[in-house]
């Protein structure tokens, strides 16, 4: 499954640089985004490494770095995308309104999923990598929305993305624990569910006043 996020992050933004949608002289706090997320998509696809090889000491040392790595990613993410609406950088397939609560709540269901995560690595590893997988799931939605709203050219776009993640990644993950445990695992209940709930709440909040105002005081 951390393969099939590489090759999903990797297809997404390949697929932006391809099209011309991405451009090596867009600003410099793009390119620190770009640096930061890959770093994360890095670290998280070798903790998940050790743990399979067994080397469960070096994924211990290593966890704190990751830890503070995906706080720094959930600080980047709002102030990145605050940024990208008053500099009027929003993806022509996104209303501005709805790109902020979108990539904030996507940015809260990250950091959630992961601090519980973290809190429970030693007492329940089980539940630790389930939610880390589950955290890592709903960020790669902006992968997958880089390879499908370009077609669809229209927001409610995220509906499939969410439905691709639901299907694709979290069935197959359940289906996996079916199997091999002869349940699935709450914790995968929880991670589909953050994805769900912020995908639901980014379109019943985007265009309420409050929103709105907030939008337009950050895009001039």
């Amino acid at each position: 499954m951390a393969l099939a996020v590489v090759v999903t992050v990797l297809a997404g933004f390949g697929f932006f640089f391809a099209i011309g949608a991405s451009s090596i002289y867009s600003p410099w706090w793009v390119h620190l985004h770009a640096a930061s997320m890959m770093t994360w998509v890095a670290l998280f696809l070798t903790q998940t490494f050790l743990v399979y090889r067994g080397n469960v000491t070096a994924h211990r040392t290593l966890g704190p770095i990751a830890a503070g790595w995906s706080a720094w990613i959930v600080v980047l993410g709002f102030v990145i995308t605050a940024m990208d609406v008053r500099t009027h950088r929003v993806p022509p397939f996104f209303q501005p309104n709805y790109f902020l609560m979108m990539d904030w709540l996507n940015m809260v269901a990250f950091g959630g999923l992961v601090l519980a995560a973290v809190r429970l690595r030693n007492r329940a590893p089980d539940w630790h990598k389930r939610l880390m997988l589950g955290a890592m799931l709903n960020l790669i939605s902006v992968a997958w929305g880089r390879l499908t709203l370009p077609f669809i050219f229209d927001e409610r776009g995220i509906w499939l993305v969410m439905a691709i993640l639901l299907v694709g990644y979290f069935g197959v993950a359940m289906l996996y624990d079916k199997r091999t445990r002869g349940a699935v695992h709450p914790a995968y209940f929880w991670g589909a569910g953050a994805l769900v709930g912020w995908v639901s709440v980014s379109f019943a909040i985007a265009w309420t006043p409050p929103v709105l105002a907030l939008t337009k005081s950050l895009g001039g």
